[in-house]
C-alpha cells in the first residue's frame, strides 16, 4: 500500500479528480487530495489557468510544499496537469519521496534540479495534446533511469477526469491500471 499526495489540475478539485483518487483508494492506497484553490473550480481550462496565473505559479508551488509538510515524507506524489508542478517539485526536492506520477504534463528536469536516485517516475499524456508536454516527457524518460512514459494517441488534455468533456474512458482506464501497478510496486 502506498501513501499518495495528489495535486489537482487547473480547473480545481473537480468531481473527476476526487473520482480518480477514489479509484486509488479502493485498491487500498491512502490518498490525500489538497485543494489549492480553496473550494473554487472552473468551467474551462482557460479560466482555471487564468486563476492560477492570478494567484501565481510560485505561490501555488509554495502552497504545495506547505501542504506536504502536513504528511509523512514517504509519499508518492501525483499531479494532474498544473498539479504536476508541485508533485514534480516535491518528488525532486523532498527527502523520502517514494515515486512520482505525472498526468497530462511534465516539467523540464532542470526546473527543480536533478532527479533523485532511486525515485521511480511514471508519466501519462496524449501525444498530440498541446498542453501535455510530450517532448518534455520523452526528455525525462531519457534522463531518469527506469522512467515509464506512456504517450497515448489523441489530443485531449484532462482525459482522466471523468467530470470533464475531455474524459476518455478507455484511455483513463489504462492510466488507472498502470498507476495502480506502479503504486503496488513502490508502496
Amino acid at each position: 500500500m502506498a501513501e499518495v499526495l495528489l495535486f489537482h489540475h487547473a480547473q480545481g478539485l473537480t468531481a473527476g479528480v476526487s473520482s480518480f483518487a477514489d479509484r486509488l483508494r479502493t485498491s487500498g492506497h491512502v490518498v490525500h487530495v489538497p485543494d489549492l484553490y480553496g473550494g473554487r473550480t472552473f468551467e474551462t481550462l482557460a479560466t482555471g489557468i487564468a486563476h492560477a496565473e492570478e494567484v501565481g505559479f510560485g505561490a501555488l508551488l509554495e502552497q504545495g510544499r506547505q501542504v506536504a509538510n502536513d504528511y509523512p515524507t514517504e509519499l508518492v506524489y501525483v499531479g494532474m496537469s498544473l498539479g504536476v508542478m508541485p508533485a514534480q517539485l516535491l518528488a525532486q526536492t523532498r527527502q523520502g519521496a517514494q515515486g512520482a506520477v505525472l498526468l497530462h504534463a511534465a516539467v523540464p528536469l532542470d526546473e527543480f534540479g536533478p532527479w533523485p536516485n532511486g525515485v521511480p517516475l511514471q508519466i501519462h499524456t496524449m501525444e498530440s495534446d498541446e498542453w501535455g508536454d510530450a517532448e518534455v516527457a520523452r526528455e525525462l524518460a531519457d534522463a531518469v533511469n527506469g522512467a515509464e512514459v506512456y504517450l497515448y494517441p489523441g489530443d485531449r488534455h484532462l482525459f482522466t477526469d471523468d467530470s470533464l468533456p475531455d474524459h476518455d474512458p478507455i484511455t483513463a482506464e489504462q492510466v488507472i491500471e498502470r498507476v495502480l501497478t506502479f503504486l503496488a510496486r513502490v508502496g
